[in-house]
This record gives C-alpha cells, sequence and structure tokens, in this order.
C-alpha cells in the first residue's frame, strides 16, 4: 500500500510543483522554454505510469460497495467527463502549455470552449471523482483522488498563471469564458454552439463512455 499512496500523492505534487513560479522560472532559465515543456510532459507521463502499476500492484482492501443508484446517477457525470475530454483534447486552447500566442487570435472561443476553458481538466477530475465514489476500494481512492485533485485543482491553478501573465489578452479571454462548466452560459457571457464542438467530437466521447461500460460488464470479477 505505500507505493500507491506515494504515488497517488507524487502526481499532483510533481505537476504543481514544475507549474510553480519558484520552481519552473529558473528550469525555463537552465533547459529553455521547449525542452523544459519535453521534460515536464516526461515527468507528467513517468507519474501517471508509476500510479497505474502501482494501482495494480496494490493489496484489495474494500471500504464500501458502491449501491446501483449511485452507479446510476453517476453514469451522466462519466459521459460529460469523456466528452470534455475528447473535445478538450481536440479542441484549439490558449490555456495549454504553449499556446498562448492563440490568445490573439479572433474568434479562438469556439467549440467546447465556451463551456470552460479547462475542458480536459474538467472532465478529467469529473471522471476520477465519480470513481472514487464507486471504485469503494482504498488504492481506487487513492489513484482516483490523486487525479481528481490534479483535475479539478489543474483549472484554477492554471487560470491564475494565466492571469499574472497574460495581460489584456487574457482578460478578454477569461470575461467571456468560464472555469466552472457552463458558467459563463448561464451568466450570459457566452451560449452554447453544438455545431462548434463538432458531431464527431460527440460521438468520439459516446464511443469511449460506452466501450468503458462494456468493458466493465463483461471485466471479471474483482478487476
Amino acid at each position: 500500500m505505500t507505493n500507491i499512496l506515494l504515488a497517488s500523492f507524487f502526481l499532483p505534487l510533481s505537476h504543481f510543483l514544475m507549474s510553480s513560479v519558484p520552481l519552473r522560472a529558473p528550469l525555463v532559465r537552465r533547459l529553455g522554454e521547449k525542452l523544459f515543456v519535453v521534460a515536464y510532459s516526461a515527468v507528467a507521463l513517468l507519474a501517471f505510469a508509476w500510479l497505474i502499476v502501482a494501482y495494480r500492484q496494490a493489496p484489495t482492501v474494500v471500504l464500501w460497495v458502491a449501491p446501483a443508484w449511485a452507479k446510476a446517477a453517476l453514469a451522466p457525470v462519466i459521459l460529460l467527463a469523456v466528452l470534455l475530454i475528447a473535445a478538450g483534447l481536440t479542441t484549439p486552447n490558449p490555456v495549454i502549455v504553449g499556446s498562448k500566442a492563440r490568445l490573439d487570435r479572433a474568434n479562438i472561443v469556439q467549440g467546447v470552449l465556451r463551456v470552460t476553458r479547462n475542458p480536459f481538466f474538467w472532465g478529467m477530475g469529473l471522471y476520477a471523482l465519480a470513481h472514487v465514489i464507486l471504485t469503494g476500494r482504498a488504492s481506487g481512492v487513492l489513484a482516483f483522488g490523486s487525479v481528481a485533485v490534479l483535475g479539478l485543482a489543474g483549472g484554477p491553478v492554471l487560470d491564475a498563471k494565466k492571469a499574472r501573465k497574460g495581460g489584456e489578452a487574457w482578460a478578454n479571454f477569461s470575461g467571456v469564458t468560464s472555469n466552472v462548466p457552463f458558467l459563463a452560459i448561464i451568466q450570459g457571457r457566452q451560449h452554447l454552439v453544438w455545431r462548434e464542438i463538432g458531431l464527431w467530437r460527440l460521438a468520439v466521447g459516446a464511443g469511449l463512455f460506452l466501450a468503458a461500460v462494456l468493458l466493465h460488464c463483461y471485466a471479471p470479477a474483482g478487476t
């Protein structure tokens, strides 16, 4: 259990530490921006790999058993999460690392960015949070909880960093978008345009969700 505990803490801590100003600035000066992004990505991949291996090797300690109603109630949350991930990975976004120049583009706020400017983070966070509730196992709570912290806290942390450096371009962008999904739409600062999201993105997200459901239904008991 020690391995999964360490891996669960390392994932969010490594992300937030490497992206923090006190550590990021000297690393960028020493490595350069491009090499820093490569190093940052490598650490992130290694952290995820460690977490997956540790999760699979962790002993089974059951904390609770999720009732059937919880599984049914969380299914729409997981579907939304997968859709946000699929759309977030395939939509140009000035928030992600190395995309600052996109802030100056006209009409950059399109598709899923009208819903949230941090779609991937929210998708990852909601997916993991739902599985924290559903897993009921200590290893799952640690692993998915680690991802949930990274996802749900990652957006605000990234927003704060962009706000310090983005100037007027960021102020304009954040003024017509929201971190919290659908908040800008509810407040009347934005509106949803389904055709910009794209039917193919919705189809990919729905397909991944259905595939995950089928894998879960036919997976051996205890996996």
